[in-house]
């Protein structure tokens, strides 16, 4: 997950300052020294490291935060309030015209993931109430064209296509008339990309956007190629003009430093970050959620939009009618379990909970994704009657299970011992699952 181990030496940082009564003005320089490093041990921007080290030197060196109560935690606070401001203060939208068609013209690099993220942001715009368009510009790589129409049906948005014949250019005039004619909202350029950047490529964006009004033009770059990722947008921004970036594969094993980076580089925020191949797996840039998490505050707010977004409050109500009569079965298990599996799985929500972020390489035996199939293979393999009264389940239907799932009996028996557990705790608290809002609008946890 990006950022995890910039999150975890941060951590670190932070509990030897906890450890200190109080703080010398060589503690905090200390501490700094060690939070540089792990800053560009991630990719981020030598030059941008050096400005923001400097920026919370000159604040937490203060006498208000060395004298204070709690030196450690005001420095801490500190570098939080600095790394927002790192990645933009605020969360920017794309901003879309009142009237007529706004067009979105998408550029970047191949295999960044361009043509996916084209198809998310307008499944994104069609959720608002917006009637987008795609248009196929990319005539060059094999298979664009057809990927982006693949990805289009997905999310039920209508793409634009004249084959790999006419120029981007032409393509792009004669979509933005069809549009305009047929009135669609949104208009999303699905342009070329290059291995590399080079003169025909810029040269060929500039004309798109010489004919065709454009809006927005968003660059898509890759976060698992850090430091390089901010070359190219600094590049893009010179010679084309960007307003903004897209993230994309922020889900891989990325250091990061692309997200702390682009901002201060470009002057351009970031929109959006990819954080999954579904189609659904596009989340809102904000920079104050971004920056706890990389501190290990955890993210409950995209926690809640997340399990708001995903889960179904009908079958959530019905499931606490079941906890209350104490008829919870297996079925029902399975479907929590695909329902935390639609949040990006155990790890990803257990990450976004407060202080769990830093610790999760000590979970990963106990959150391991993996053992969630597992689990839905051993359910799988039981009869209906066994999921719907789990005290069916003697030894002999247990060796049973555990063949057809493949897996140890030990397996099973472990399975069904947690679900016993967990089906007397669940009936000691009524009204846990009962829909997605608690009393006061209070957000109740689907699991």
């Amino acid at each position: 997950m990006a950022f995890e181990s910039l999150s975890d030496k941060l951590q670190n940082v932070f509990k030897k300052l906890r450890g200190k009564g109080r703080l010398t003005e060589e503690d905090v320089k200390a501490s700094l020294k060690e939070v540089k490093m792990a800053l560009l041990e991630a990719d981020v921007s030598f030059k941008v490291v050096k400005q923001f080290i400097k920026a919370v030197e000159s604040r937490a060196v203060g006498q208000d935060v060395m004298n204070g109560l709690n030196p450690a935690q005001m420095v801490i606070k500190i570098v939080h309030e600095e790394m927002i401001s790192l990645m933009g203060d605020e969360t920017t939208e794309l901003s879309l015209n009142q009237g007529g068609v706004t067009v979105i013209m998408m550029v970047g690099l191949q295999g960044a993931g361009k043509t996916t993220t084209v198809a998310k942001l307008a499944g994104k715009f069609k959720q608002k109430g917006r009637k987008p368009l795609l248009a196929a510009c990319d005539v060059y790589r094999p298979a664009a064209i057809k990927q982006l129409q693949i990805n289009g049906e997905k999310q039920g948005v209508e793409v634009f296509a004249m084959g790999d014949s006419p120029s981007p250019v032409e393509i792009a005039k004669v979509a933005y008339e069809y549009a305009a004619a047929n009135r669609f909202s949104v208009l999303l350029l699905d342009t070329a990309g290059r291995l590399h950047i080079d003169e025909e490529m810029m040269g060929e964006l500039q004309q798109i956007k010489e004919t065709v009004q454009v809006d927005q033009t968003v660059l898509v770059v890759d976060a698992m190629t850090g430091q390089d990722a901010v070359n190219v947008a600094g590049m893009f921004a010179d010679k084309v003009g960007i307003d903004g970036v897209i993230l994309t594969k922020m889900d891989g094993d990325t250091r990061g430093g692309a997200a702390l980076s682009i901002k201060a580089v470009t002057g351009k925020p970031i929109f959006y970050i990819g954080m999954g191949e579904k189609l659904s797996d596009l989340e809102q840039f904000y920079p104050d959620r971004m920056a706890s998490r990389i501190l290990g505050m955890g993210d409950v707010l995209t926690l809640i939009e997340k399990a708001q977004q995903d889960f179904d409050e009908e079958k959530a109500k019905e499931l606490e009618q079941k906890i209350r009569k104490a008829t919870f079965g297996f079925d029902d298990y399975l479907e929590q379990m695909k329902q935390i599996k639609n949040m990006g799985g155990l790890s990803s929500v257990l990450s976004m909970l407060p202080g769990i972020g830093g610790k999760m390489k000590d979970l990963e035996a106990l959150v391991d994704d993996r053992a969630m199939d597992r689990i839905e293979a051993m359910i799988l393999s039981m009869t209906p009657k066994e999921r719907a009264n789990p005290d069916l389940l003697n030894p002999s239907r247990k060796r049973r299970i555990a063949l057809g799932a493949g897996v140890d009996i030990s397996e099973v028996n472990k399975l069904v011992k947690q679900f016993e557990q967990g089906r007397k705790m669940m009936k000691q608290m009524p009204g846990m699952m009962g829909g997605k809002m608690g009393k006061k609008g209070r957000f109740k946890l689907p699991f």
